[in-house]
């Protein structure tokens, strides 16, 4: 599907949204994109990097975001929060797909309300999930070999050195931050854990066990009902990675750990790492444009109005591919129990 109109990508001059205009270029040379930002020259900087894109000032404040009303487009993505949902509500008066990923969630309520009050007006894409929903689909790949899940273990470790530029860092101390503490799924319940309940030891690729906690990822709900697992906890530590310990650049790390049995009713538990050696950017911005790329039926049909999540569009083996295509290094071992 050929695209003429530009995808609005909001903090496009970010870390986030800079690294998902550069694949969405490299996998569409001719989609046209333009990068928004309060700083222009920063913008411009970008989009003239890129090509066959323009850069504009935006103003989440305003409902029309401070944009012409001669500007169209064909998506508008939020690579930053959008606080006020005045990114969501542009794109629902002019009927366009819309990406979140900062939204964390707890402050998916209000979008999620927006969105089903206006159920038809577009698609919107909730991917608020740890990188943009990529570790759901790279679980939900690893899961195949079940006939039945009992436990999904989550573990993640961002090196201290990798945590984002200012909006990266900003989103991340709000998340940590959340007065409901961390959320996970025992017995098939929804659960939230705070204080000492909520403080776990995560473990790095090399064994060694970091400080950490349990987070409310939307990761939890999405992974819980997309497989049916009654027990699912997201744990999540900001330290050294091993690639640094190794004196290498920062990594970011992921273990997920699954239990339960296979066709024939035996019991099976799986561990798989996987490990990208330039951090958490480049994950997060595949997540991104994955979704974008979805949403425009740029792969497969375009989306059609209402809430989505990225498990309910996106095929875990293709995510897989692209996650192996940029970079990430998987790592699995196999054993009944």
């Amino acid at each position: 599907m050929e695209q003429s109109k530009p995808v609005l990508i909001m903090g496009g001059s970010g870390q986030a949204g800079a690294n998902t205009a550069t694949i969405l270029r490299r996998w569409h040379p001719t989609l046209p994109l333009t990068i928004a930002g309060r700083d222009l020259d920063r913008a411009q900087r970008v989009a003239d990097e890129l090509g066959a894109a323009t850069a504009v000032t935006i103003d989440l404040r305003r409902r029309d975001l401070g944009l012409p009303a001669d500007h169209n487009y064909s998506a508008v993505v939020a690579a930053l929060w959008d606080n006020r949902l005045n990114g969501l509500r542009y794109a629902q008066h002019h009927g366009l797909p819309y990406l979140s990923i900062s939204s964390g969630l707890l402050d998916i309520a209000p979008e999620v309300v927006a969105s089903g009050q206006r159920a038809g007006a577009a698609p919107i894409l909730v991917a608020s999930h740890c990188f943009a929903g990529i570790l759901v689909l790279a679980t939900l790949d690893s899961a195949r070999e079940f006939d039945r899940i009992d436990t999904i273990r989550i573990s993640a470790v961002l090196d201290e050195t990798d945590t984002g530029g200012p909006a990266g860092i900003a989103d991340m101390q709000r998340l940590a931050a959340a007065p409901s503490g961390g959320l996970v799924r025992r017995d098939g319940v929804f659960t939230w854990v705070t204080g000492p309940e909520a403080q776990v030891g995560v473990p790095s690729v090399d064994g060694t066990v970091l400080p950490g906690q349990i987070l409310a990822f939307l990761d939890v709900p999405s992974l819980a009902l997309a497989t049916g697992a009654p027990n699912v906890l997201f744990e999540f530590a900001v330290g050294e990675t091993a690639s640094r310990r190794r004196g290498e650049p920062a990594s970011t790390e992921v273990r997920i750990d699954l239990e339960g049995t296979d066709p024939t009713g035996a019991p099976l538990s799986t561990s798989c790492s996987l490990v990208h050696p330039a951090g958490q950017r480049p994950l997060t911005a595949l997540g991104v444009a994955l979704g974008v790329e979805r949403l425009l039926g740029l792969r497969g049909e375009a989306v059609a109005p209402g809430i989505h999540t990225p498990e309910a569009l996106l095929d875990p083996a293709y995510v897989v591919e692209r996650m192996v295509e940029i970079g990430t290094t998987f790592v699995g071992a196999r054993g009944g129990s």
